[in-house]
């Protein structure tokens, strides 16, 4: 009898923003061995009770200018290029008991970004580069809720660290080329190629699968296996855009489907700074309870907030439709609950609703989940 794995999705499903959120009891492949709606029809009017919080942090200055590619233009075999590029930032990362990837991300202070699921357990781990040197690596920290760790090793003493470019996930297109590099079962330097095929594809994520939930994933048919974890997912320009974490399985190989998932760029760099910051990875709380409207409209319509919860604190209501939160549009209660919790307690975010026909900004001061 064939068995069939997939990754729960949030679609449609009501749960309080920040909360812990209930699966389907299916389960998730882990890969280590062993748009903004419409405003056509809103009143042009506009009410802002913003009070004077700072904002949360943005992913605006994460990145490199776009002029820094590593790749040549116009190349008759993109994903070869692609792969002659990036290649020689991936590196295998071994622990006692299982072995995965990961992305050179910071070569000046040798950090390293992998998937926490890969080093959890481990204080140090062996870190084997594309020239065949194996080094110990220290794990620096990890993030369990969006299955995020950064590992370091000594540059001075690394032949040759090269450090990979990542893209704004805003530039992530459904469609385009993908490349995932990676040691699937133990085989360095493995190539594979597909295509995006969705963005913003919400699903039950983290390493703890007694404490997951929502997280925003990129996914692509690109042949991602086990040992692919950790590994890069990459476009045709040569920049990381996401590394590779979850895959649906059929039958009891757990082979690939077609179907994989990785943590987009925005969610990787935001976390690694994070950890190699020292500074918190709590997840924020907003404290509502919603669905995503049934009409067409993109939004996260509130059917009831939590009495004392930040969300009550701002003002926003039962009946209410949130339509962005700083600035960025939201499309669906699951995508909302997955952007709550890229930030922390105790900062501050614009929300944007929609109530009888006039658009209102509140602010609102994220407690802990």
């Amino acid at each position: 009898m064939s068995v069939f794995v997939t990754v729960c999705l949030l679609l449609g499903a009501g749960f309080v923003v920040g909360q812990m959120w209930s699966d389907d009891n299916s389960s998730v492949s882990r890969l280590a061995t062993g748009n903004a709606g419409s405003e056509d029809s809103v009143d042009d009017r506009e009410i802002s009770s913003a009070n004077s919080e700072p904002a949360a942090e943005t992913v605006d200055s994460l990145f490199e200018p776009k002029t820094s590619l590593p790749c040549r233009e116009a190349s008759p075999e993109p994903v070869a290029e692609v792969a002659n590029a990036v290649s020689p930032s991936i590196v295998v990362i071994k622990t006692e008991d299982r072995q995965g990837s990961g992305v050179v991300w910071d070569a000046e202070n040798g950090y390293i970004v992998t998937n926490n699921h890969v080093v959890e357990l481990s204080t140090n781990v062996d870190v084997e580069f594309p020239d065949g040197q194996t080094v110990v690596g220290t794990v620096i920290g990890g993030d369990s809720f969006r299955d995020v760790a950064v590992v370091g090793v000594d540059p001075g003493e690394v032949n040759s660290l090269v450090q990979a470019v990542f893209a704004p996930t805003s530039e992530v297109r459904v469609g385009q080329l993908a490349v995932v590099i990676g040691s699937p079962f133990g085989l360095e330097q493995s190539v594979t190629a597909g295509v995006v095929s969705a963005i913003d594809r919400v699903a039950e994520g983290g390493s703890d699968r007694e404490n997951s939930g929502p997280v925003e994933m990129i996914q692509t048919d690109a042949p991602i296996n086990t040992g692919n974890s950790g590994g890069a997912l990459a476009d045709r320009e040569c920049r990381v855009i996401g590394i590779n974490t979850q895959i649906v399985t059929s039958g009891p190989s757990g082979g690939n489907i077609g179907v994989g998932f990785a943590i987009p760029s925005d969610t990787i760099v935001l976390i690694a700074r994070r950890i190699v910051s020292g500074e918190s990875l709590d997840v924020g709380f907003l404290g509502i309870q919603g669905i995503t409207p049934t009409d067409g409209s993109a939004g996260a319509l509130v059917t009831s907030v939590v009495d004392g919860s930040p969300a009550d604190d701002s003002g926003i209501k039962a009946g209410d439709l949130i339509i962005a939160i700083n600035g960025d549009g939201v499309t669906s209660m699951a995508n909302l609950a997955a952007e709550i919790k890229l930030f922390r307690p105790g900062e501050a975010v614009d929300v944007l609703v929609l109530r009888d026909g006039t658009r209102m900004t509140v602010r609102a001061i994220l407690a802990a989940a």
